[in-house]
């Protein structure tokens, strides 16, 4: 029997990530190949007649799946009953701008967002933040959005996670669909921790721990942190533009396994609700390793924590906690 369309939310969808995410999502890459779905996209009103643009190409590729498109520049409209929210509008960072002006630009957005989801959303709408500060973002959106779950609304580091598993099966020349279970713990910035002390391999001789099979604790502890924790800003020297494709693509993965699980035995790493888990502090979205089930992701549990994963651990909690307290300044 054919499915009811979903509705999903894009915000800044008339900008580079926008619209390399919405022909994904329209290809069911982000619901799965069965789940029609309806696009709301919304944008601020200096984009909207490139806005109006990307509605006219959705239209053009004749996706069997898209059931509709809502193209807007109005807040309310665009949240209409929405199941998704893929939440990648924000403002940037420009030169010459103090994080504590980024953060309060960011802190309006997602406080008038947060209540318009709150008022027009779907009931159980499941929420993704891409723009950065992407945990702190959510978090506004959480304190400004109560009726919403905490557990539904969450950030991006699936993108982080994959750029490690991309590093990985370049390291060791597999294809990355044989590298599992690497973690991003923390904040998506450069403070968060990309940890492989629990990632296996899969050789012509089955599963191997990654650790085993790089065999060079050196690399793995330095030069494969650093190039993860820095992989945007490589992307911005290159491309003179941020990352757009790639981000599109984990925005997806990180919607469908969240929606139609993870593998057995396979985790993913999701900014989420902290619920005191592996001593981080509760009250801040912090990326940990997760696994989805029925729609509903669970932290997974017991994972060994050397002394050199703790303090990096740490460290990335407290930069989100100072986020967190910058954050609450701007709303004062």
């Amino acid at each position: 029997m054919a499915k009811n369309p979903l509705r999903v939310l894009v915000t800044g969808a008339a900008g580079q990530i926008g619209y390399a995410l919405v022909p994904m999502i329209a290809r069911g890459i982000m619901l799965g190949p069965d789940q029609p779905v309806i696009l709301h996209m919304l944008d601020i009103e200096p984009a909207a007649e490139a806005l109006n643009g990307v509605k006219m190409e959705l239209i053009d590729a004749a996706f069997p799946l898209l059931k509709g498109v809502v193209a807007t520049t109005d807040v309310v409209e665009a949240c209409k009953d929405v199941n998704v929210a893929v939440m990648v509008g924000g403002f940037p960072r420009k030169e010459g701008m103090e994080r504590k002006d980024v953060m309060s630009k960011n802190v309006s957005i997602y406080k008038a967002q947060a209540s318009a989801l709150e008022k027009h959303a779907a009931p159980n709408c499941k929420v993704l933040v891409v723009a950065n500060p992407a945990n702190t973002n959510a978090l506004i959106l959480k304190e400004f959005a109560p009726s919403i779950p905490a557990k539904n609304i969450t950030c991006l580091t699936r993108l982080d996670h994959n750029r490690a598993m991309g590093q990985i099966s370049e390291r060791l020349k597999v294809h990355v669909s044989d590298v599992k279970n690497v973690i991003i713990w923390g904040n998506h910035s450069s403070t968060q921790y990309p940890d492989v002390n629990h990632a296996t391999v899969t050789t012509s001789k089955g599963e191997k721990p990654v650790r085993e099979a790089v065999a060079d604790d050196n690399w793995l502890n330095t030069e494969f942190i650093t190039t993860v924790q820095q992989r945007g800003a490589a992307i911005i020297k290159a491309r003179k533009l941020s990352s757009a494709l790639s981000a599109a693509s984990s925005a997806c993965d990180h919607i469908r396994d969240w929606v139609l699980g993870t593998p057995k035995g396979t985790w993913v790493s999701m900014g989420v609700y902290s619920d005191g888990s592996y001593g981080i502090p509760e009250g801040l979205i912090y990326s940990f390793p997760v696994t989805c089930e029925k729609g509903e992701w669970s932290i997974v549990k017991g994972l060994k924590v050397d002394e050199f994963s703790r303090a990096k651990m740490d460290a990335t909690a407290e930069e989100l906690a100072e986020e967190k307290t910058l954050a609450y300044s701007c709303l004062n």
